[in-house]
Order: structure tokens, then C-alpha cells, then sequence
């Protein structure tokens, strides 16, 4: 005897399969859902960044301005610019060896270098920082010999962009690990029987199935190497325009009482993280719509 399910079947009708069943969830569930979701995102994301912009504009625009012009917060840009041009291009580069070998290569130690690639994800900033004191600080192992020779690393530049390539150099390798192993090698195998030498391949065969996901890792990085704050600051010893990047001096802004400059300064940080986001969305949107092709 037939059940109700054939005789739907039979009718043409289709199955009521998992996904089916969940877009006739009741309406009010489904706005609830939605209501909380905005509301969360509204108390914790929105109203945040709507209070920075508001703060460092309270003044006027005059003052927000003025805030710029300083020498101080002029350095601060600077070093924060200058730290992000080199630990990016730096982990452009080791992401992309790493994760060649990785995907490409077969050999023994593969999942520690994998888990050394995910150690910053585990370690906090604050410890990555002292890491670097321990090693090139005064009194560290080659703090010594470094002194002697008159070169600076801890509370100078060359410390901030060690911290921050430390904390940053896994996002291009972590966003191109899985890509290229999705990808497999069929292509560079094929190159390789076609007589490609190995740049030839990595530049008309891997490089451009990677260059979005390659693009939206460096977008990441970034992100991050601008706004590091933890490792940042236990390295560069928070020296006026010399070794304060834009999150260090705005929490010198603040604790000076200094909230203008300090929120007009953190506007500045939102906004960069803004157009982030927004390069970070066309790249998805861009990926997705060339998955479809």
C-alpha cells in the first residue's frame, strides 16, 4: 500500500528534503533571527564606530583636521605606513613559498611547518613582543652584540616591523594553503610536459589561479600589520615620533585626556579598516563570480 510520500512522488511533487524544511520555519522565527542579528550588530558594531567618528568630529572639522598636522600624529602615520610596506611585501612573499611547498611538494616535517605557519593565531601579541625582547634586547641573547655594533632592533623600527611581521605573516599563507590544494597540480603538470620551466609555470599557471585569493590574504595582512597594537608596543618603547605607530599614539591621545585628537586619530584607523572591508567584500564578490564562470 502506498504511503503519503509516494503518492506525492507520484503526483510530481518534490521531496520535503532538510533545506526544504527550513525555509518553512514559521515567519515570526525567521524575523526574530533577523531582528537580533541587526540589533547585535547595531550594539557592537555600528554604534562603535558611529561613537568614534561622532567623538573626533565634536570639535569641528577645523580641530579633526588640526589633529593630522601634528608632528607627532604625522609620525605616527608615517611609521605605521612604513611598517605595513615592508612586513606585507615580506609575507607576500613567504606566503606564497610557503605555501607552494606545501601544496606542491611532498616531504617530512609538512604539518609542523603548518603548525608553525598557525603559531601567531595561537600565541598572544603581547608574548610574540616579548619574544623579540628576549632575543635583541639589551639583555637578550644577541642584545649585546647588536649594541656593539650599534644597531638598534628593540624600542626602533626595525623591532616594529619584526613584531608585525611575526604577527601577521600566516594570513597569505593560511588563505593560499587550501586554495592551492583545491586547485591541485594537474595544470603545472601539464605546463611541465609542455616543456615550462618553474617561473614560467608560477606566472601562467599558479599565479593567476591564486590572484584572488593571493589579493584578499595581502588585504588581510594588511588590516592587521596597521592596526597591531600588542607586540607593537612592547617593542618600540612608545617614543614620541619616533616609534609610536597610529594605535600607540592614540592610546598616549587618551591618556593624556586628549580625546579629540585621540578619536579623530582612531576615526582615521576606522576608516582604513572600512575601505579594508569594503576591498575585502569585491574580492569575494569577484572570486565567486569567476567560480561561476
Amino acid at each position: 500500500m502506498a504511503g503519503p510520500a509516494s503518492t506525492l512522488l507520484a503526483a510530481g511533487a518534490p521531496p520535503r528534503t532538510a533545506a526544504h524544511r527550513a525555509t518553512q520555519d514559521p515567519a515570526w522565527l525567521r524575523w526574530a533571527l533577523i531582528g537580533t542579528a541587526i540589533v547585535f550588530l547595531g550594539f557592537f558594531l555600528f554604534l562603535p564606530l558611529v561613537a568614534v567618528f561622532a567623538e573626533g568630529l565634536a570639535h569641528g572639522l577645523r580641530t579633526y583636521l588640526a589633529s593630522f598636522r601634528e608632528p607627532d600624529a604625522l609620525a605616527a602615520i608615517r611609521l605605521t605606513l612604513l611598517t605595513a610596506g615592508i612586513a606585507v611585501p615580506a609575507n607576500l612573499v613567504f606566503g606564497v613559498a610557503a605555501a607552494w611547498c606545501i601544496t606542491k611538494f611532498p616531504f617530512r616535517g609538512k604539518s609542523l611547518l603548518i603548525t608553525l605557519i598557525d603559531l601567531p593565531f595561537a600565541v598572544s601579541p603581547v608574548i610574540s613582543g616579548l619574544i623579540y625582547v628576549l632575543v635583541f634586547g639589551a639583555r637578550g641573547w644577541f642584545g649585546s652584540w647588536f649594541l656593539d655594533h650599534n644597531i638598534a632592533i628593540i624600542f626602533a623600527v626595525p623591532g616594529i616591523v619584526l613584531a608585525t611581521i611575526f604577527v601577521t605573516f600566516p594570513f597569505i599563507a593560511r588563505e593560499l594553503i587550501p586554495l592551492m590544494q583545491a586547485q591541485g597540480s594537474d595544470e603545472e603538470m601539464t605546463a611541465v610536459t609542455l616543456g615550462a620551466g618553474g617561473w614560467q609555470i608560477f606566472w601562467r599557471v599558479t599565479l593567476p589561479n591564486i590572484k584572488w585569493g593571493l589579493l584578499y590574504g595581502v588585504i588581510l595582512c594588511n588590516a592587521r600589520a596597521m592596526g597591531e597594537f600588542g607586540a607593537v608596543s612592547v617593542v618600540s618603547g612608545h617614543i614620541r615620533g619616533e616609534t609610536n605607530t597610529m594605535p600607540l599614539h592614540v592610546e598616549i591621545l587618551y591618556n593624556e585626556y586628549n580625546f579629540a585628537a585621540a578619536f579623530a586619530v582612531a576615526s582615521l584607523l576606522a576608516l582604513l579598516a572600512l575601505v579594508t572591508l569594503a576591498l575585502k567584500t569585491f574580492v569575494e564578490w569577484r572570486s565567486q563570480q569567476l567560480g561561476r564562470t
